[in-house]
């Protein structure tokens, strides 16, 4: 998920954050809504001490503006119907202010205007019709959804007071795109639907595991694998499923739990030494969701198994990487694995 451009205002129709208890309370009892010529219903305050003040603003709009035309405010910002249910909020989601780019007006009515009018340190109150912010952009009938909530769409903003350019809202874009795919994979693991197909995948990884071929298999690579560790003198803990691991480095943070999405430097090896893959590659760490099968099972366990900051070496028995099939040229059929990684972070 990017947040700039097209996206940027996707993601713009959100809110949630640390000003809208007071934003909510402003809206209650901030007076009527003014209107802007495209039919943009609004109210719009600028912070004053420890409070809200009413800003108005002429029929022609924000005069301002003009110099702000490719930048971006910094906010959150939350949708809900005009019944109250929450359809986006970039604090729940997000957790930080997220860019919202200040573009050329090319559509009035939508939300692209209401952002003009505010100005660094604003919060606003817009409400539209879903009719109006909906037909002109897709063409589609309003979803019954929107009907029942009243047929009224609000965005709230609160908005801090820095304005950002084009480099540094694109320098957000990866912790941003980590916050979101976890906020993602939480929303996805409480539906039940997720739930059984994680059981049905748990319960036919053990199946294959448990069968005669991989339990042979399992027991020649563990030769293999201690080999290794007296040859190169390693000193390894060994799992109750074949993982052995060494943590070079203790790291301070808690553990990874399943679901969670974590950063991972990393560089893989077969027991020749032949580099197949890293993170340098890439030039960052690899972000994955744990215990969800997003990576080899060697890696949902042995990840798992480090404190956040950790660096370690984690020796995986071929069945828990690639197992009979191998992984294209670089890593052939039934390879035991070597990866050290260094556990960087943990949504």
């Amino acid at each position: 998920m990017r947040f700039s451009s097209r996206s940027a205002r996707q993601l713009a129709l959100a809110a949630g954050l640390l000003g809208f208890a007071s934003l909510t309370a402003c809206n209650k009892d901030g007076g009527d809504f003014a209107k802007t010529k495209s039919g943009i219903e609004y109210k719009i305050f600028k912070k004053v001490g420890n409070s809200y003040e009413r800003r108005e603003i002429g029929a022609e709009g924000d005069p301002t503006y003009k110099d702000r035309i490719g930048k971006f405010l910094l906010g959150h910002m939350r949708y809900t119907t005009g019944k109250d249910s929450v359809l986006q909020n970039t604090r729940r989601d997000v957790g930080m202010p997220v860019p919202l780019p200040l573009q050329e007006l090319k559509q009035k009515g939508a939300p692209d205007e209401a952002l003009s009018l505010l100005q660094p340190g604003d919060s606003g109150v817009f409400r539209f019709q879903v009719d109006s912010l909906i037909k002109p952009k897709s063409g589609q009938p309003v979803p019954p959804f929107l009907r029942r909530g009243g047929n009224v769409v609000l965005m709230y903003v609160a908005t801090t007071g820095k304005l950002i350019d084009q480099a540094e809202a694109q320098a957000m874009q990866p912790e941003l795109q980590k916050r979101a795919m976890a906020a993602q994979m939480k929303q996805r693991m409480a539906s039940p639907e997720f739930k059984k197909q994680m059981e049905e995948q748990k319960a036919a990884q053990a199946k294959a595991l448990a069968t005669p071929e991989a339990q042979a298999q399992f027991k020649k690579d563990d030769a293999v694998l201690q080999d290794y560790i007296k040859k190169n003198n390693l000193t390894m803990q060994k799992t109750a499923s074949g993982i052995y691991y060494q943590v070079l480095k203790p790291g301070t943070g808690a553990k990874p739990t399943s679901g969670q999405t974590v950063s991972v430097n990393y560089s893989g090896t077969l027991l020749s030494g032949k580099e197949f893959d890293s993170s340098a590659k890439a030039g960052k760490p690899i972000d994955f969701p744990i215990g969800q099968g997003a990576v080899i099972p060697g890696w949902d366990e042995g990840i798992a198994l480090l404190n956040k900051g950790s660096r370690a070496i984690l020796l995986i028995p071929s069945p828990l990487a690639y197992g009979t099939r191998g992984a294209g040229a670089d890593i052939p059929a039934n390879s035991p694995l070597k990866f050290e990684v260094e556990l960087v972070d943990v949504q």
